[in-house]
């Protein structure tokens, strides 16, 4: 089949050799745990557990009976203290259910039963997947048990294993030390959506994990091992469907629209300890590096573990820190400071040196198109950054501003130093909230 790929996109250094041979490391969980009641796109849940509560591991502590929303589960044994606001990593102050952990990890009587799950019918595998709370590990959490459940037909399943973001390791490391759960997982969810084709796809700087994915998947016919060209942002659902199968999403359209549904590696692992042992999401696999960790590593965190605590298992900083962020450097989000906690998306916590930090005075736009040049949606995003930040949102609507990935490219290789992705990002909000206020129109 070749590299595929996609057009658009750039190369920057990839800064994985930090982390890339660093093998994941399960690590303790901290005294207090704090679990915000969003952790997924869609309604936050709301407590089920009251103050003075004892809980235990899997226990569910939080829900919601809207239709886009996954459950929340205590990942250690201990008491409920409070249910008050806290900083989540977004940077708002959320409504958070604190539990302090007795490090007995006392387990739910609910989880690590083998009750079977390829002969239970539709509604109930995806009941389980729900109970479980699964959303997409990726970054964007969207609720599993929804994405497994398109109205339309799927031909294929698509584990996003391109991971293309600077720094980030995780998902190769999962790959490398656990192939299996990746292969065993897409089979279920491909058991799930009904469909018979399943495809794990790499970017080519990680040919180690193109093997091991080939091993442990050789005994499957309808399971191919395909290589992506490395580049960004070749992890973004609507490029990797176009480089995998050549089909286009269109505009305003989902994956399941065009018979593709897409997951993420640690969301495959996550479908396979939930329909094999019934077990919640309790942990992730996080990548710590960037200039200012002393010891850049891939830990396994359980959910509501702080920010310090994991920075601090990893050697704490060094140097002068300039910048810390959650997820990636090309789209994650940038933190105050670090007493958050881990959420079902963290997929890295990065801290930046002045050395990583560039820095240059903003000027007007040069009008020189490598805005244009590198956009993979195809977007003139200097067009769109300036009738944003002039709430021009009929030629922002015109010029297709919501098909914007907020991928970040176009900051990236502006050499003005122009925030174009901030103010398509802002322009998109004010347009999205007045068409709430519309009514959706």
């Amino acid at each position: 089949m070749g590299v595929l790929t996609f057009k658009g996109g750039i190369h920057p250094d990839d800064k994985k050799i930090y982390t890339k041979d660093k093998p994941i490391v399960e690590m303790s969980a901290s005294k207090e745990m704090v679990y915000p009641m969003s952790q997924h796109i869609g309604a936050p849940c709301e407590p089920i557990v009251n103050v003075g509560d004892t809980v235990c591991v899997g226990q569910k502590i939080a829900d919601s009976s809207a239709f886009v929303s996954a459950p929340i589960h205590s990942t250690v044994s201990g008491t409920v203290t409070k249910i008050e606001k806290r900083r989540h990593p977004n940077g708002q102050m959320v409504n958070s259910v604190i539990i302090e952990n007795d490090d007995l990890y006392t387990l739910s009587p609910d989880i690590y039963r083998r009750d079977g799950f390829e002969n239970l019918s539709k509604e109930e595998k995806l009941a389980i997947i729900r109970e479980a709370g699964l959303v997409g590990l990726g970054g964007a959490g969207f609720p599993t048990h929804i994405k497994l459940n398109p109205s339309g037909k799927i031909d294929c399943v698509i584990i996003n294993a391109a991971e293309c973001e600077p720094y980030l390791t995780s998902d190769y490391r999962v790959m490398m030390e656990t192939a299996f759960m990746v292969v065993e997982g897409l089979r279920f969810i491909m058991n799930i959506v009904e469909c018979d084709k399943g495809y794990i796809a790499i970017e080519n700087n990680k040919m180690e994990a193109i093997k091991k994915m080939k091993e442990a998947s050789s005994k499957y016919d309808n399971i191919d091992v395909v290589t992506l060209k490395t580049k960004y942002p070749q992890g973004s659902e609507k490029h990797l469907i176009y480089a995998v199968t050549k089909r286009e999403v269109p505009s305003g359209k989902l994956p399941a629209d065009v018979g593709v549904v897409v997951q993420n590696v640690d969301s495959a692992c996550a479908v396979y300890n939930a329909a094999i042992f019934r077990q919640p999401v309790l942990s992730r696999v996080v990548t710590v590096s960037g200039g200012a960790i002393d010891s850049p590593c891939n830990f396994r965190v359980k959910l509501g573990t702080s920010f310090t605590d994991v920075i601090e298992n990893a050697g704490g900083f060094i140097g002068n820190v300039k910048k810390i962020v959650m997820g990636g450097p090309m789209m994650g989000i940038a933190q105050q400071d670090t007493d958050t906690p881990v959420i079902k998306t963290t997929s890295a916590i990065l801290a930046f040196d002045e050395s990583e930090i560039y820095k240059k005075e903003k000027s007007p736009c040069l009008r020189c198109g490598k805005c244009v040049n590198s956009c993979p949606m195809n977007l003139v995003p200097l067009t769109l950054a300036e009738s944003a930040l002039n709430e021009d949102f009929s030629k922002c609507l015109k010029y297709n501003i919501l098909d914007c990935i907020e991928c970040g490219i176009c900051s990236y290789v502006c050499p003005s130093e122009r925030s174009c992705t901030q103010a398509i990002k802002i322009g998109k909000q004010k347009i999205n909230a007045l068409k709430k206020k519309q009514g959706g129109k």
